[in-house]
């Protein structure tokens, strides 16, 4: 019998792997991962929240994803005794103009059912004594979760249903062919039932690899945080996040206390010179040109170069951080800040310059590739595994 394969050992294959092992428990399955870890990219380093579905545009899959999916994670958190929380989080308005962005949003996350509310007095000042702001907006269901936790709890379950996980395979194409779906690794062919292929940062190569016809390119950005120091971590409680600029495609600098108690500061939003490079050093000659031969990076470049150029600043200069920091929180000074993680977002991009705002599947006879699966992609993961399979057992 021909198994069942999911190329990638994040969150979301591994979710997937999870959803077909539930689908069809006979039938062997494989997860390939070219790493020696699950989790160790995009899953393994973010900030840890649970997202509400607050920021994302009604009837998108984003905005359904985040809010089922949310309660779902919370779920099999309770069931695996995984820990997690659910404080609720503040978006705040520092200046006038952030206090109609912040009512926008109200509208917004009232259309996608979100349970937010107005703080009650004296409730931001005893939720966060240190913060100076002119309003908020107390979002409910925002919660606090370790996904790399999360990700080697699945791993389990999947071993522990018969499934298997393979680390050190690199996988380079999947071809759909009469005898089922042949997947090449390396000097290694496999021939499978179904696939789906949840390559990250990889996601557009193994699909042209593949013979599809994909008219966008990841265009990988690295989002670096700062934390407080452990004796300054009191200066945030919770979960603080800025009025969002509607013109940009990221949230800004936000303060976030993590469920092990460490405050992380930003992340600012930078070109990365590689798919993995999670520093300025990390730097991928064949990555950064295929970034550069793009059309759609150029065109992206040039409608947000001026943003772009203060990112960059931010990002060699401790100091612009600090200043988005201390919008909210005054108190802070520059010894307070240390640096911490990085990630880097696998952002999909469109020739037209165009970043993808939703998920992107296409599915190819037996495979099904997944090509945009930006935030809330972990809070969502258990139930966009169950997507991917419904969609790739369709006729």
């Amino acid at each position: 019998m021909l198994p069942n394969v999911v190329v990638g050992g994040g969150i979301v294959g591994l979710a997937t792997a999870r959803a077909m092992l539930r689908r069809e428990p006979d039938r062997p399955l494989v997860v390939l991962e070219k790493e020696d870890a699950v989790a160790l990219h995009q899953t393994g380093r973010n900030s840890g929240v649970i997202h509400s579905g607050l920021y994302y545009t009604p009837g998108s899959l984003k905005a359904d994803f985040a809010i089922r999916g949310g309660r779902m994670i919370q779920d099999y958190c309770e069931e695996k005794g995984i820990p997690y929380d659910v404080p609720g989080k503040l978006v705040v308005a520092t200046r006038p103009g952030d206090l109609p962005r912040l009512e926008a949003l109200r509208a917004r996350g009232i259309a996608n059912g979100v349970a937010l509310r107005d703080p009650e007095p004296g409730e931001i000042a005893e939720r966060e004594p240190h913060i100076d702001v002119l309003q908020a907006l107390v979002v409910e269901p925002t919660g606090r979760v370790d996904y790399g936790e999360v990700s080697r709890a699945i791993a389990r379950e999947v071993r522990e249903a018969g499934g298997e996980v393979r680390f050190g395979v690199e996988v380079s194409s999947v071809v759909d062919t009469a005898e089922g779906a042949r997947i090449e690794a390396g000097d290694h062919t496999l021939i499978a039932h179904r696939v789906a292929v949840c390559g990250g940062l990889h996601a557009d190569r193994i699909a042209r690899r593949s013979g599809l016809d994909v008219d966008v390119r990841i265009v990988p950005f690295r989002g670096e945080y700062s934390e407080l120091r452990a004796d300054r971590a009191d200066l945030v409680r919770g979960l603080v996040y800025p009025v969002p600029d509607p013109d940009l495609p990221f949230l800004g600098v936000h303060l976030t206390r993590g469920i092990d108690g460490t405050v992380h500061v930003g992340p600012n939003a930078v070109p990365a010179l590689a798919r993995e490079g999670y520093s300025w050093g990390r730097i991928s000659v064949r990555d950064t040109a295929d970034s550069l031969l793009f059309p759609g990076a150029w065109r992206l470049g040039s409608r947000f170069a001026l943003v772009g150029a203060k990112e960059i600043v931010r990002s060699l200069s401790g100091r612009a951080m600090l200043r988005a920091a201390q919008e909210m929180v005054p108190e802070l000074q520059p010894g307070d800040l240390v640096p911490s993680q990085a990630g880097v977002r696998a952002q999909a991009v469109g020739r037209d310059g165009r970043m993808l705002d939703d998920f992107f599947f296409l599915r190819s006879g037996r495979a099904l590739h997944v090509l945009n699966a930006p935030s809330p992609a972990a809070t969502a993961s258990l139930l966009i595994g169950e997507h991917i399979v419904d969609v790739l057992t369709a006729e």
